[in-house]
């Protein structure tokens, strides 16, 4: 694990991106509130300026930023900019939570270690998009949500905790993500106290 700079109250902090509702940022930023807790969120990043997330932190008291791709003429450009963001709120991590955005191989080599993603399925089953739909679709038993560090490849980074929901016969996409989003909402804030914690 990276040695992390930490608060002078032993805390890590922390960038959240998100692009939507954030309602992953809201479990995480309910587990901060907590001084014992080892991340303290600084930052709270989308690529949506009109993301709910952002909503949420502006609320919550949290400082925001938004920076929309169309504004950059390169992959790289825009990846510069998300950076920029973090170095200036003085993040030591960044956590991705629904952040729909690929970033590009030097960003995630330079946050190597230092940048969780959460993502709907049990990984390595189901990388990229429509998750529960496709588990569905092959009649799985089992599906579930897993909290990972990133890397170059898209959702292929070592799996650090997953939480396993049983598959009903009854189960449509909606019903099944709604079950799931109950357990990553349990999982990422505890994935990323245990991975802080070493």
């Amino acid at each position: 694990m990276p040695d992390f700079v930490r608060d002078a109250d032993g805390r890590v902090p922390i960038a959240v991106f998100l692009s939507g509702r954030g309602s992953n940022f809201a479990a995480l930023a309910e587990a901060a509130e907590d001084p014992a807790y080892p991340a303290r969120i600084v930052l709270v990043l989308s690529d949506k300026v009109d993301a709910k997330g952002l909503d949420l932190a502006r609320a919550k008291g949290i400082a925001t930023a938004a920076v929309a791709r169309r504004d950059y003429d390169s992959r790289d450009a825009f990846d510069s900019a998300l950076e920029a963001k973090v170095h200036e709120a003085g993040a030591q991590l960044i956590c991705l939570a629904g952040f729909m955005r690929i970033l590009g191989r030097p960003f995630v080599e330079r946050w190597e270690g230092r940048m969780l993603n959460i993502h709907p399925s049990l990984l390595p089953a189901y990388r990229g998009l429509d998750t529960h739909a496709r588990a569905l679709a092959d009649g799985v038993a089992e599906h579930g949500v897993t909290v990972h560090l990133v890397t170059p490849e898209l959702d292929d980074g070592p799996a650090l905790a997953q939480a396993r929901v049983p598959v009903r016969p009854d189960d449509t996409p909606d019903t099944l993500a709604q079950r799931v989003l109950v357990e990553e909402h349990k999982l990422y804030p505890a994935a990323l106290a245990a991975y802080l914690a070493g």
